[in-house]
């Protein structure tokens, strides 16, 4: 999960790894207090991006832990450009299906992305 505020992009959580690559927590468990993890965030938020393990490698740097911009801010882009966003779900899905994409990912891809319509005023 990352999101956009005060002029940047910050990770929210950084994927966590158990005992196995990529394994899940579910809230089901009795025990999923252990790995739950919960964050404040100070000032407005205007961009949230969540995503699947298929995406992670694409939208972020391990090296450093940072969001990687060049891959949310087209995306965002294109968001907002729109006044119907479920005009982008087809044009989404073929681009997340791509050979450029599944080049680079054997994994799943399931990617949501919400943005406010207007700034926020600080």
């Amino acid at each position: 999960m990352v999101v956009h505020h005060n002029e940047s992009w910050h990770p929210i959580f950084w994927p966590q790894s158990g005992e196995y690559a990529n394994q899940t927590w579910f809230i089901t468990e009795p025990n999923f207090e252990e790995a739950l993890l919960l964050d404040v965030v100070e000032g407005p938020i205007d961009r949230l991006a969540m995503f699947t393990d298929g995406l992670q490698r694409l939208a972020l740097h391990e090296a450093t832990r940072s969001v990687h911009a060049p891959f949310f801010i087209p995306l965002f882009d294109r968001l907002a450009s729109v006044s119907d966003a479920a005009l982008l779900e087809q044009p989404l899905r073929k681009w997340l299906d791509s050979e450029a994409i599944n080049q680079r990912t054997d994994d799943d891809k399931t990617l949501l992305l919400t943005m406010r319509a207007s700034p926020c005023a600080s």
